[in-house]
């Protein structure tokens, strides 16, 4: 299995959304370096076990990136845990991480865990309501935000999430040349090939979930952009 630092494309999965076994099983047998299952609303323990047995079927990396601790599930090969930085809700930057950690820290497989340095981009997206996150003004603030998450906290990934919104491309390539040991996750609007290809090209790592459900032939020749590497 790669090292998480070496993926490359990702696939997203919703578990609160419905994919066929066909489906499932074209995704994670496309190539792309891992699955994730995660979701803004609507994850529950139930929806995630089902999708988790699912995806074990077949020899793909799964990870769960965790929005709500009583969706934790067991099982996966990593755990991804978003701090949003720009959420003006301290909840969503540590508090919920502390409630987590009184009833589970002893029991955690650190060598699992990978923190995330959230940036969510999008207000009016699901995630944007949810964790009240308040969208950087220009690129300066982008950049802050990395240099915060890279620097001072020394988190292994900013995740510059645009949450069905193809990005600025300039913003996401600025946000990589500033990073130094961060890996630059981006995720948002990826409806194709060519847009895969523009983001692959300014992010160490792209992330391709919503078009999955609503064209899964564009979705899958995304892959390609491996070939490119």
């Amino acid at each position: 299995m790669l090292d998480i630092r070496e993926w490359k494309h990702v696939f997203k999965l919703d578990p609160e959304r419905s994919i066929s076994d066909e489906a499932l099983e074209r995704v994670c047998c496309s190539g792309t370096h891992a699955v994730m299952v995660g979701g803004s609303t609507g994850v529950t323990f139930e929806n995630t076990v089902d999708l988790l047995s699912r995806i074990r079927r077949f020899s793909v990396p799964c990870v769960l990136e965790i929005s709500h601790a009583e969706a934790i599930v067991p099982g996966f090969d990593y755990y991804f845990i978003p701090m949003v930085l720009n959420s003006r809700d301290p909840q969503w930057i540590v508090g919920q991480h502390r409630e987590a950690l009184r009833d589970y820290g002893a029991l955690i497989d650190w060598s699992q865990v990978v923190p995330q340095g959230y940036v969510v981009l999008n207000e009016d997206s699901a995630v944007g309501r949810l964790t009240g996150a308040e969208a950087p003004l220009d690129v300066k603030d982008m950049l802050a935000y990395a240099r915060l998450a890279d620097k001072l906290l020394r988190l292994p990934i900013v995740y510059m999430e645009y949450s069905g919104r193809f990005g600025d491309m300039e913003w996401v390539r600025r946000t990589r040349d500033v990073l130094q040991a961060s890996q630059l996750v981006y995720g948002g609007g990826i409806d194709g090939l060519e847009k895969a290809r523009q983001a692959a090209a300014n992010a160490d790592t792209i992330v391709v979930g919503n078009t999955i459900y609503t064209d899964l032939e564009r979705a899958l020749e995304t892959v390609q952009v491996l070939e490119d590497v």
